[in-house]
This record gives structure tokens, C-alpha cells and sequence, in this order.
């Protein structure tokens, strides 16, 4: 009798033992966590312990890289984790030019890419990757039009030489020119640089009634330096790659009174209880900061924690049709992302769709002024 119960466990475990092993979905973050991209990159890095360990009952193990903001080690990186740790999605990176190199790795493996960055990459190149930052051209739009309520005649554009400066002056020039608004000073700096100074000289010299600087928060907060320093006192703009608290920590009395376009979040507690993504905004900035301190918010960090909520939409969704770990869930998941409709995060109301992986409309974007060190939100969008 004994013997016969030890064979029966015996076939028991051999029976178990030959099923599959339930697969993890697995996520990879490329990240830069230092390097000049590390204002961007650490809030994001920062936000991972907030995301979800179980999705659609299934866990989720996330993978988290940091490429130094050099775009060769994000591209080792994103092989790294689709060869080596077979992820089922990408989410990365945190400077324009270090995304565009991991966009190809995601279409190469047919691996759904969450962008941190925008860009204006189209076509194919963007079949497998959805961007979370707002299309530059949504946020261009946005301080065209504030400039010319203004009455502004003339702007000035104080770009970093990178794809990030070369959408902005492209977009902000198709924008501000039907409006009456002549762009009259270009000028490029390095988001390595650790003193703008000619550059600034340059564009004090053609007296723009306004000017845009478009970079990172410590590359702008040094052009925007240089401009004061220079006696430069019309208005400046700034970009949503900027738009954080380093920008005013590093700035300090110099950046009162400048325009920055942004995500809402950044405007969490003073946006209108009817704003749509309000409730979303603030989840986020409670939990990010019941972890990391009062005021420590980045509204970077929040588009990490808006590519899980649209994960948390289209899991649900991939796993009728595929298992993780397979190219077919990845294909699912891909095609769920596309078709998934209002999703609700920090940074406003996510409509993606096969034309269209920026998914962002006017209720994604903000004006926000610099008052008293802090930022103020202003009237419109």
C-alpha cells in the first residue's frame, strides 16, 4: 500500500513538473539615471518602486538599466535586455537621442517600446513605439499663441544642438510665423556645456522681443543664465523638457517670470477639479512623494508611471490572445496599446490609434509662470 501511494506522488510531481511554468511579464527600463540626462532619468528611475508587482493577475518583473545619457550604452542596454532577458516590453530612454537607437531595436525585435522622449520620427520607425512625453509640435503650438496674445513681433531660439532643439526651432518656426511672430536669433548650445555666454551675447544683440529656450533642466537653466546675465529682459519660454524644480533650484531669482509649457501634473494642486486627469495627477505626486519628500516631484517621472497605466489597459487585452515571454503577446500587446481608448494619466487623456502614437490632445499641456520660485499656473492652454 505504501509503495503504491509513493508512486502515485511520484506521477503526481512528474505530471506538474511537465507543465509550463507561468512566465512573468517582463519589462526593461533604460534610463539615464546620471550622466546630463540625470534630472530627467532620476525621477523616472524613482518612480519603479511606485509601479504594480501584479497585472491582470499576472506578477511583473521589471528590469531596470541606467545608460549614463550616452546613446551607445542605451542601445547595449535595449539588445541586452530583448536578447539576454527576452522583455515583452521596452520603456526608455530619457533623452531624445539616446530613444532613437532603442526605437530601432523595439521594430527590429517587434518589441512595444513606451517612449520617455518625444521626437519626430514617422512611418515604420514608429510602428512599435508610443510616446509619452506630448508631441512638440502640440506644445510649439501652445507658446505661438501666447506669444502672439502678447503682441510679440520678434523670438528668439536658444536651442541645444540635438534632435530634441532641431523639432523644437522646426515646429515653433511653422507655428509663430503665420501668427505675425519672426523668428530673428537662432543660436545652439551643448547639453554639456557649462557656459553659454557668446551665444547669449549673440541673441542680446538682436533684441528678440521674446525668446525660447529649448532643453533639458540644467542645459536651460545655463542658457537662461547666460541671457540674464547678459541684460536680456523680455520674456523667456521654456520647454516641457525642462519643466521641473532643478530648472528653479539651479536658476534661482534669474528664472522668475518665465513661461514654461508642461505637462498638468506639474500644475497638480492647482488644476480645476473638473480636469479630467486630475484624480490621476495627484495619485501620483502623493505617492511619489510620501516616498522621496514634500516638493520632490519631477513631471518626468510621471511619464514612467503613465506607460504602466496604459500597460495596465492593454495586458488585460494581450492575454486573451498569448502567454508572456512569446512574440505573439508582444504582437498583442502592441496591437492593445494601438487601439486602447481614454486611458486617464498624470499628464492628461491618452487616445492612441494606428496613425497616431503620441495619443496626446490640448488637455495634455499647460502654461505655467514663475512666481516666487514656484511655478504658477496660467489662464488657457
Amino acid at each position: 500500500m505504501k509503495s503504491k501511494l509513493i508512486a502515485a506522488m511520484l506521477a503526481a510531481l512528474s505530471i506538474g513538473c511537465s507543465l509550463p511554468a507561468a512566465a512573468d511579464i517582463t519589462v526593461g527600463i533604460t534610463v539615464s539615471a546620471t550622466g546630463n540626462g540625470s534630472p530627467l532619468g532620476q525621477p523616472q528611475k524613482n518612480t519603479v518602486p511606485l509601479l504594480p508587482a501584479i497585472i491582470a493577475g499576472e506578477k511583473v518583473k521589471y528590469i531596470v538599466l541606467d545608460d549614463a545619457s550616452d546613446p551607445t550604452q542605451a542601445s547595449k542596454n535595449a539588445r541586452k535586455l530583448t536578447a539576454e532577458d527576452k522583455v515583452d516590453v521596452l520603456i526608455g530612454s530619457s533623452i531624445t537621442p539616446n530613444t532613437v537607437p532603442v526605437m530601432g531595436i523595439a521594430l527590429e525585435t517587434k518589441t512595444p517600446l513606451l517612449a520617455l522622449t518625444p521626437h519626430d520620427l514617422e512611418g515604420e520607425r514608429m510602428a512599435w513605439t508610443f510616446c509619452f512625453p506630448q508631441h512638440i509640435a502640440l506644445m510649439s503650438r501652445a507658446i505661438a499663441e501666447h506669444a502672439v496674445a502678447q503682441g510679440y513681433k520678434t523670438l528668439g531660439v536658444f536651442a541645444q544642438s540635438d534632435p530634441y532643439g532641431e523639432v523644437y526651432l522646426r515646429e515653433i518656426t511653422r507655428y509663430a510665423e503665420p501668427l505675425g511672430i519672426k523668428i530673428v536669433g537662432v543660436e545652439r548650445f551643448s547639453r554639456s556645456d557649462t557656459s553659454a555666454t557668446p551665444q547669449a551675447l549673440k541673441l542680446n544683440m538682436v533684441k528678440p522681443d521674446a525668446v525660447l529656450i529649448v532643453g533639458g533642466a540644467g542645459a536651460a537653466s545655463m542658457a537662461h543664465l547666460g541671457l540674464a546675465e547678459r541684460g536680456y529682459r523680455g520674456q523667456i519660454y521654456h520647454t516641457h523638457g525642462a519643466a521641473n524644480r532643478d530648472v528653479l533650484r539651479i536658476g534661482g531669482k534669474a528664472m522668475e517670470g518665465a513661461i514654461f509649457v508642461a505637462g498638468p501634473v506639474l500644475a497638480w494642486n492647482q488644476l480645476p477639479d473638473s480636469y479630467a486627469s486630475k484624480p490621476a495627477a495627484t495619485e501620483y505626486v502623493k505617492r511619489y512623494e510620501e516616498l522621496y519628500g514634500a516638493n520632490s516631484m519631477a513631471p518626468q517621472g510621471a511619464h514612467m508611471w503613465d506607460a504602466i497605466q496604459v500597460l495596465k489597459q492593454a495586458v488585460p487585452v494581450a492575454l486573451k490572445k498569448a502567454k508572456p515571454g512569446t512574440v505573439e503577446f508582444r504582437q498583442a500587446l502592441r496591437d492593445a496599446i494601438e487601439s486602447e481608448k481614454n486611458v486617464l494619466v498624470a499628464h492628461g487623456t491618452i487616445n492612441y490609434s494606428p496613425t497616431d502614437h503620441f495619443g496626446h490632445d490640448a488637455r495634455a499641456r499647460v502654461l505655467m509662470r514663475v512666481e516666487n520660485g514656484a511655478f504658477k499656473l496660467l489662464a488657457g492652454r
